[in-house]
């Protein structure tokens, strides 16, 4: 699969300060390029390690809305977009095509854009409501792993770049088959369409050709599904579950103390 977005490369010279936040961050500190070879991207690591704050700044570089949702979202103004702005303006995003069209899918602020979408369609407007394309009723008169399902089926069936931030939060496991289900049919139906996706799910990180970056080790760097940590966790969890839980346990307070650091 030849990617659409195929490079991402960061502009150093404009980069003003790399101890201020996001170049404080050890994989943005060092990002030079990156070189996308396939049309579904996963990007992979522990929390902190800068997997979302670069998919931020890729959708807002894109025209994205900072909370995710389309270029039609793009006006929303939120603390997250204004730290995100210096990345934003470093990057340079090299597409094979650029359709202009995608959706950006954040678990976390999710509950925003269905409140924004609700809010616009209280105002009189003479075009159609804009809920109508959402399913034509409010997002939130769904639980919230039905309405993230429904936004997928409805808003990623054709060509664009569509970027989802940890989308398995919002998904059971049957869900993310389905999602990889979906997927694949959009991938084998639309040749212009490309997915980008932050994940620790070992599901959906198991998607047949995908690329893999991971983010741990304080650089991105390209690694195999066999490779990836959920996977290696979980094969464990369920092979030894007793003996893995045992070694946990006694961790555990080892654990603490590094996080009170």
């Amino acid at each position: 699969m030849v990617a659409v977005l195929k490079k991402i490369t960061m502009l150093r010279e404009r980069v003003q300060d790399w101890t201020s936040y996001p170049f404080s961050i050890p994989t943005i500190n060092h990002l030079k390029e990156l070189s996308l070879h396939s049309r579904i991207c996963f990007l992979a690591g522990e929390n902190g390690t800068g997997k979302s704050t670069l998919l931020e700044a890729i959708a807002a570089h894109y025209g994205f809305g900072p909370e995710g949702g389309n270029r039609n979202f793009s006006n929303d103004s939120t603390e997250s977009n204004h730290s995100i702005d210096p990345l934003r303006r470093a990057l340079r995003l090299s597409f094979d095509k650029r359709t202009g069209a995608g959706f950006f899918l954040r678990a976390e602020s999710f509950f925003n854009v269905a409140s924004h979408i609700d809010n616009l369609d209280k105002e009189p407007a003479p075009a159609p409501p804009i809920s109508t394309y959402y399913g034509s009723r409010s997002l939130h008169t769904r639980s919230h792993g039905e309405t993230f399902f429904t936004l997928l089926e409805l808003k990623f069936r054709r060509n664009g770049l569509f970027l989802l931030d940890e989308p398995e939060a919002a998904l059971s496991p049957q869900r993310q088959l389905a999602f990889l289900i979906l997927i694949h049919d959009v991938l084998r139906k639309h040749k212009d369409a490309q997915f980008i996706i932050s994940s620790h799910s070992p599901v959906l990180l198991g998607y047949p050709g995908a690329q893999i970056l991971s983010f741990d080790d304080g650089r991105i760097h390209e690694i195999t599904y066999e490779e990836t940590a959920p996977l290696q966790i979980v094969r464990r969890f369920l092979n030894y579950r007793e003996n893995f839980l045992d070694e946990v346990f006694k961790e555990t307070p080892s654990l603490f103390k590094e996080k009170a650091k």
